[in-house]
């Protein structure tokens, strides 16, 4: 579990202010806390949200008891793309969670090779899950995958013990499609009558053509 320091805020300093010194302004609350208004330091914060993402437990310190909580929401500045603030989820022991979690795809799959297509309708599913079985994704494998038609659906993900699925288990997860190459249409014969090309010389009416010229 990853753990991070933190200091209360009491609401004297602006964000600016406390950026300006290398914090960011936070804010803790779950379902049997009250919201309390926090800050982090920036670059240790940065580093573990790489880490962590919001799929992770870390481990909050340094104000009051120790709270078990997920990275819920964070602004970051439209420009720079630093992180301008942070939410905290605090966990409820004892109790499950529900959580939208990453799916990873692993293997080869030999429809690739021959040419077809995988098509990826899921990059998430949402489970509900004991805090401390909570993955930070879930495997699919698609080595099995050979030809059109074959799919991974929903109920195919192995889950940790304590989890459940909150999408339908028919759910098609990845499926295998095949290649269809695109022909470029062939241009539209003339039509007769059609208005000569820019350029080009029209006879005059009983006249003869004009004959090639000679080189």
């Amino acid at each position: 579990m990853l753990e991070l320091e933190i200091k209360s805020r009491d609401g004297g300093e602006s964000g600016d202010d406390l950026r300006a010194k290398g914090s960011i302004p936070a804010v803790l609350y779950g379902p049997k806390e009250d919201s309390t208004a926090i800050t982090v330091d920036q670059k240790t914060f940065e580093r573990l949200f790489k880490q962590a993402g919001e799929t992770t437990i870390i481990k909050l310190k340094g104000v009051g008891e120790e709270k078990d909580t997920l990275i819920h929401d964070i602004q970051r500045h439209p420009v720079t793309d630093v992180v301008l603030h942070a939410d905290f989820y605090v966990l409820e022991k004892g109790k499950k969670i529900t959580l939208n979690i990453p799916l990873e795809f692993v293997g080869v799959a030999p429809a690739e090779k021959l040419g077809h297509i995988l098509v990826k309708a899921l990059h998430e599913v949402e489970i509900e899950v004991a805090p401390a079985e909570l993955p930070q994704h879930l495997e699919v494998d698609i080595s099995k995958l050979e030809n059109v038609g074959d799919h991974v659906l929903a109920s195919d993900i192995k889950l940790p013990p304590s989890a459940e699925l909150k999408v339908g288990p028919e759910e098609i997860v990845v499926s295998v499609t095949a290649f269809v190459e695109e022909k470029e249409p062939e241009p539209a014969p003339a039509a007769e009558g059609e208005a000569p090309a820019e350029g080009e010389a029209v006879p005059a009416e009983g006249a003869p053509a004009a004959e090639p010229a000679k080189e």
